[in-house]
């Protein structure tokens, strides 16, 4: 059997013009903008147009904690649509877009793999339709009209030692991280310390996918802080007078991109937070549109579901108004053997007693998902090649104790097909019937043990909360922690933010992806441990409060040995290396 790359396998693909698979789902030529054959934006006012219609049932795609051996969970999201689409069901599949920064560096990028992908990745996973830049301009925009403004008399007052805006870029740089400019003189600005973020950490990325409207987006625009004055009050992009421009910038990275799978399958990817960092979903824009247009929604949020899926319920689904009706939560063998103590050169081996000890990762990401947020869930198995039939079978009978919902997927491998009984278990959850069609494959059977429960999705706190006691019912109900210690600096901060009206808002934490607690190293699933928040600030823009734990940072580095070293181009143009 030939062995392709996903990047070889993406390039023999023969996808549908974009016209046509706009046509499938009932966008008009009127509301598209195709940029050439196979990618186009899509008008923002679908949703209103669609606004009498219901909306489809949403299926949020998750994983367990994140390991070296990778979960594949966008993968999984983009078979198990392919596999609804092959049950003849109306879906659409809504991921984010990947950043410049892993691409180039060590995660690589997000359009799947295998046979199960979204197309063109190359573009997907390179400039694609400009949106990052435009949001990196927009941020940067701000931050020169910052630096202007106290250049030219500073008559806001604005206290240059209290700046918090910093300027972006979508590379891992560690070299930029924290630097002092404005050096020279006088005509070249006043010195100050300052930093760069990467483009997926600004808060313009998080109000672009969290607004609901060119109008929505000004607003939010204009309530982002900059930096306090002298007497240590807020100032924001409104007081700057930069929210009309930011949003001319922005006006049309706020249009959701419509592409397809290998399948033909449709797919909004669009917007790109990070999950450890930022609140790590796609945007409103592109979810919202999807669920006018489709019967089923198929959605991913980013890294394990203590981070991404946490912040797809608490934050995205609060603000824009939707909720999930199923989770899927995605892991594989070797990931659960890692969390057991295997190291990374032993993953390939047969282990049940490794992981049998891993498997409380993925039974407390089940027990969040179900206690937690009240969602119905089911565990696809991600399988690779090496997996045995024992490792298995210990996998589903720990799913199946739980009460969840339980399939192998192939879809790396086998696309579409592979994915039809997980689509069958998630079709059970969703609609009380196994789909009545044959699965086709040779993959688990579907678990028949209970009943499907009626939809009770609920937030992990309410948002009326003190800011504390929210990060406390996150850290407790969600990481199982013993409790938060806050730095003084936290305490003081969500005093003066509280002081300010911004008590009410939800939190966003900032933690590592490798554990549920903020130590990467605590694996499986730890306990006996507290969380430990060094510092708190407002995306007031975006309306939540962020929690910085640990060693979190919001500008990663490249590795050793970064994917770059390995990307190429060939006189025909043809890329080469992505994968």
């Amino acid at each position: 059997m030939e062995f392709l790359s996903d990047i070889e396998i993406a390039q023999r693909a023969r996808p549908e013009p974009i016209t046509a698979v706009a046509e499938a789902i009932g966008l008009s030529e009127s509301e598209l903008e195709v940029y050439g054959k196979y990618k186009a934006k899509v008008d923002c006012g679908v949703a209103n147009r669609l606004s009498e219609k219901a909306d489809g049932k949403l299926i949020l795609v998750t994983a367990i904690t994140p390991t070296p051996a990778g979960e594949g969970k966008t993968t999984t999201s983009v078979g198990l649509a392919d596999a609804l689409h092959r049950l003849h069901k109306n879906v659409i599949l809504t991921l984010r877009e990947p950043s410049l920064g892993p691409v180039f560096g060590m995660k690589g990028g997000a359009a799947g793999g295998g046979y199960a992908q979204v197309v063109p990745m190359e573009d997907i996973n390179l400039h694609f339709t400009g949106d990052f830049h435009a949001i990196g301009a927009a941020n940067n925009l701000l931050a020169a009209m910052l630096d202007n403004h106290i250049y030219q008399g500073n008559a806001l007052g604005i206290d240059p030692r209290k700046i918090t805006w910093k300027r972006c870029v979508d590379m891992n740089d560690r070299q930029l991280r924290f630097l002092v400019d404005g050096l020279n003189g006088k005509a070249n600005g006043t010195p100050r310390e300052d930093g760069y973020d990467i483009t997926v950490a600004s808060e313009v990325m998080a109000v672009l996918c969290l607004s609901k409207g060119i109008g929505h987006l000004k607003e939010n625009l204009k309530r982002i802080i900059v930096g306090y004055t002298y007497d240590d009050k807020p100032v924001t992009a409104g007081d700057l007078k930069a929210q009309g421009a930011m949003a001319a910038l922005l006006k049309d990275a706020l249009k959701p991109n419509l592409v397809q799978t290998l399948e033909h399958t449709p797919a909004f990817v669009h917007g790109g937070p990070f999950a450890n960092i930022a609140h790590g979903c796609n945007s409103i824009m592109a979810t919202t549109a999807a669920l006018k247009l489709a019967d089923y929604v198929v959605t991913e949020a980013g890294f394990g579901a203590d981070l991404g899926a946490e912040k797809f319920c608490d934050i995205k689904c609060r603000i824009a108004g939707i909720k999930p009706s199923v989770c899927v939560i995605v892991a594989t063998v070797r990931a659960l053997k890692h969390h057991g103590g295997a190291p990374k050169a032993e993953l390939a081996k047969p282990d049940l007693t490794r992981l049998t000890r891993g498997l409380p990762n993925l039974l407390r990401h089940v027990d969040n998902m179900r206690r937690v947020f009240g969602l119905p869930a089911v565990v696809a198995i991600n399988r690779f090649p090496d997996d045995t039939e024992a490792e298995l079978a210990l996998i589903r009978e720990a799913c199946r104790k739980s009460g969840a919902g339980v399939a192998l997927s192939e879809v790396w491998a086998k696309g579409g097909e592979g994915g039809l009984a997980l689509a069958t278990e998630v079709l059970r959850l969703l609609d009380g019937v196994g789909g009545g069609e044959d699965t086709g494959s040779g993959a688990d059977a579907p678990h028949p043990a209970s009943a499907p429960a009626a939809p009770s999705f609920r937030y992990a706190y309410d948002a009326e909360l003190p800011i504390r006691k929210k990060i406390e019912a996150i850290a407790r109900d969600v990481y199982g922690a013993d409790g938060v210690d806050f730095a003084p600096a936290a305490r003081k901060e969500a005093e003066r933010l509280e002081s300010l009206g911004f008590g009410s808002l939800p939190v966003c934490v900032a933690k590592t992806q490798y554990s549920f607690s903020d130590d990467q190293k605590k694996l499986g699933a730890p306990t006996g441990f507290r969380i430990a928040v060094r510092a708190l600030k407002v995306s007031a823009g975006a309306g939540f409060i962020v929690a910085l734990t640990g060693d979190i940072m919001t500008m990663p580095g490249l590795p050793k040995s970064p994917a770059a070293e390995k990307i190429d181009v060939d006189d025909a143009g043809r890329i080469s290396g992505l994968f």
